[in-house]
This record gives structure tokens, C-alpha cells and sequence, in this order.
């Protein structure tokens, strides 16, 4: 079967909003390797979006899970409960960054911890009102579609979302915002939208997704924590893409020094098996009701063994400062392109292994090159290579690779990422 084939047969029978990058149908993955139904291979710098942080079918991972299975696959764990899912809570509160005693949740999705999240914030503080900010991505649930600051292609067509959401600049020098700005903002949301007495929650990404992996500045991060201390409201960090490793701590917001009221955890949590979390101050945690929080497969035992399996891994392979070995090669390499193609790349950015590269056009770093960074993700698959875009003006490439990914696989994938720049922009000089 060849991946037209595949292709074709799956826009006969799968709508079209649930669309795929690259018609590249997967036979086997290894660590950070893809093979296609066609026999071609693949260097994954995608990582299935942050989530394999420790590399394909690693042998460890495949053994819990067979382990388990063997056991039993699902009871619910609201149900009939099981150590597996205990332990994980066991070692998710203890790694959850502050000394405040800690409670979790378990549910299987990213847009369902933020949920979560907002139900836990509204049950404990009594109040109505979120704060996110212009870019952020949060989930495609109506209340995370609400919560994300872009509109396509997330939000087109689906309203109306949810009332009492009310969004902020996001501080980037791309887009001339600063971090007073943002708090200029804020005062003046509080003044003329929404009291601070009514706002249950402002949630945050320590870096921003989909928004084109902007770091949020320490500064502001710190500003915010000072705001919620002050008016009684809950500092939601949603750390599903930066957290278990990918930002060169085992959650970015330890760079802040900081502690949430509430955490999301997803992606990396469990090497590509459905599970995520909230962890959270055990009193903010416990303000809904038995059942009030849950889900028929939250806390998978099978995931939650595959869990326990990626946080063993971690520590075994030192994966945090692998991390920040691979940020650094990849920011090197990236920067000599950067050199190379000085009217092109307007910044190269990274927290530990969470990369990206933003492209602008003739040297105006106010002009996004989105028909370039197009034509980078559809001319990939020919040259080995799983890469994804994001950004809110949709011209960043970002990078994700396996935390497990080795040298010599990283420079040969960025050998390759060089050469397709390179084509690309022959073609466009000509």
C-alpha cells in the first residue's frame, strides 16, 4: 500500500478539519527515526508535537506497557482505582515546582487538564473570570478555543465561545509589546472590563506554542504571581508542551522560580500514550466535589504505566541536560543559516530543546514570510524530514526533537534542514 493509496482513502472517510501535514503514512519509528509504508525514512524533528520527548518505542516504555496490559487495560479510575495511577500522582506532585503541599488530577487529553483547571479555579475562588493572552494556544474544546488567542484556524466557524474570557497583549519585541505594557493592560482590564475581585484565574504559557515559541519574560511571570497573591487569583501555567524536559528544566516555569496554583501537564507525560494531568495546591485542588472532576479514561492504568516508565527514563538518561545539549546544537547550527540568510531569518530562539527559527522578508522582521515557511514544511518530506510550523503569523519553524536524539542524528537532520533552506531560497533569488 503506497501513501496516495493511504491518502486517498483516508479523505474518503475522515472529515477534512481533521487534516495531516505530510501524506507520509507511518510503518515503524525509532527513537528519532520514521519509517513510511514505502520503506522511506524520516528524522523527526516533530516528536508527535512535543510528546515522544523520549524517542519512539523506547524499549522500556514498550515493556511497562505489555506489563500492564497483561494485567487489566481500564477499570476507570474513579471506579476501581489502581497503584499504577497513585504512584504517578505520588511523583508528579513531588517534581511540581514549590513547597506548597500538592494534589492532582488525571484526564487524557491537554484541552481537558485546562479545563480542569478552569472548573478548579471557579469552585475555589467563587468567581467567573479567566485572563489569557493574544496567541496562546489552550486546546479545540469550546472553553480552550476560547482561552486561545488566534483565531485561525482554531476558531473559524465555531462560535460563540464562552463568556467572562478576556485576553492580553503578549510581550514580544516582534510585536513592540513590553512586559509594562502587558501590566499597563491589565490594570486597565481591571478598571474598565472585569474587577480583580471577579477574575478566578489568569492562565499563562512559560513559553508560548502555537503562538511561535516566544518565551514569557521571568519578569512577567513574576509580576503575575505578585498580582494573583494580591487579589486572591489563581496562576494557571499551562506546561503542556514545555514541561517533562523539553525546555532544559523538568518545567519551564523553575526558571522563574515560581510556584503555580495550578499546573497542566500532557504531551511528554507519557511518551505518546493518552494522559494528562492537573497538579495543583492540595487546598485549590480540593474545592470541587467527589465527581465533580474526572473522566471515564483520565488516568489510563496503561498509560499511567508508560508514565512511570518516561519520568524512570529521564532520570536513567539525564534527559534534562540532554535538553539543553540538544538546544544547543540545533541553536548553533540554526544561527550559522541565520548568518547565511541575514534578510530571511529574523531570530532564532531556544529554551533547552524547544526551538524555533522565524522567517521574515527582505531583512523587515515586521514583514512574516509565511509563502517561505509554506514552502519549508511541504518541500520537507523530500528530504527525510518531519518539521512543523506555528506562530501567530504563521512564519515560525519550530523544532521538537527526541530528548533521546544523538548527536550524529541531530547534525545530519540539520544537514538536510540547511540544504532544503538553501534550495528554496536559490529558487527564490532566481
Amino acid at each position: 500500500m503506497s501513501n496516495q493509496e493511504l491518502q486517498e482513502r483516508k479523505n474518503k472517510v475522515f472529515a477534512r478539519g481533521q487534516g495531516n501535514t505530510y501524506p507520509v503514512y507511518v510503518e515503524k519509528a525509532i527513537n528519532a527515526e520514521v519509517w513510511d509504508v514505502e520503506g522511506n525514512r524520516f528524522i523527526d524533528f516533530g516528536a508527535g508535537i512535543a510528546v515522544c520527548n523520549t524517542g519512539h518505542s523506547h524499549p522500556k516504555i514498550v515493556q511497562a506497557v505489555k506489563n500492564q496490559i497483561e494485567k487489566f487495560s481500564h477499570t476507570c479510575v474513579m471506579v476501581n482505582p489502581y497503584e499504577v495511577a497513585v504512584k504517578v500522582a505520588e511523583k508528579l506532585t513531588k517534581l511540581a515546582p514549590g513547597d506548597t503541599p500538592k494534589k492532582a488530577i488525571f484526564v487524557t487529553t491537554g484541552a481537558e487538564a485546562v479545563e480542569n483547571c478552569v472548573k478548579i479555579a471557579r469552585a475555589y475562588t467563587g468567581r467567573r473570570g479567566i485572563i489569557a493572552f493574544n496567541g496562546s494556544f489552550h486546546g479545540r474544546t469550546n472553553m480552550t478555543m476560547g482561552l486561545t488567542g488566534k483565531t485561525m484556524p482554531y476558531k473559524k466557524a465555531f462560535g460563540p465561545f464562552p463568556a467572562e474570557i478576556y485576553h492580553l497583549p503578549y510581550p514580544t519585541a516582534f510585536n513592540g509589546t513590553s512586559v509594562k505594557d502587558t501590566l499597563v493592560a491589565l490594570k486597565n482590564l481591571f478598571k474598565a472590563d472585569i474587577l480583580p475581585e471577579d477574575v478566578a484565574a489568569i492562565i499563562i504559557e512559560p513559553v508560548q506554542g502555537e503562538g511561535g515559541f516566544y518565551q514569557t519574560p521571568i519578569e512577567l511571570l513574576k509580576e503575575l504571581r505578585a498580582i494573583c497573591d494580591e487579589h486572591g487569583i489563581v496562576l494557571i501555567l499551562d506546561e503542556i508542551q514545555t514541561g517533562f524536559g523539553r525546555t532544559g528544566k523538568m518545567f519551564c516555569s523553575e526558571y522563574a522560580g515560581i510556584e503555580p496554583d495550578l499546573m497542566t501537564m500532557a504531551k511528554g507525560i507519557a511518551g505518546g500514550y493518552p494522559l494528562s494531568g492537573v497538579v495543583g495546591k492540595a487546598e485549590i485542588m480540593d474545592a470541587p466535589v467527589p465527581g465533580g472532576l474526572g473522566g471515564t479514561y483520565g488516568g489510563s492504568p496503561v498509560a499511567c504505566a508508560a508514565s512511570l516508565a518516561v519520568l524512570e527514563i529521564m532520570e536513567e538518561e539525564d534527559l534534562i541536560n540532554r535538553s539543553n545539549i540538544i538546544g544547543d546544537i540545533f541553536n548553533r547550527r540554526l544561527n550559522e543559516l541565520k548568518a547565511e540568510f541575514p534578510k530571511l531569518i529574523s531570530d532564532v530562539r531556544n529554551k533547552g530543546s524547544m526551538i524555533a527559527l522565524e522567517l521574515m522578508k527582505d531583512g523587515d522582521f515586521t514583514k512574516p514570510n509565511v509563502e517561505l515557511t509554506k514552502a519549508i514544511i511541504g518541500k520537507a518530506q523530500e528530504y527525510g524530514l518531519i518539521l512543523l510550523s506555528c506562530g501567530f503569523n504563521a512564519n515560525v519553524i519550530r523544532f521538537l526533537p527526541p530528548l533521546t536524539m544523538s548527536d550524529e542524528i541531530a547534525n545530519e537532520g540539520l544537514d538536510k534542514f540547511q540544504a532544503l533552506f538553501r534550495s528554496l531560497n536559490e529558487k527564490e533569488e532566481a
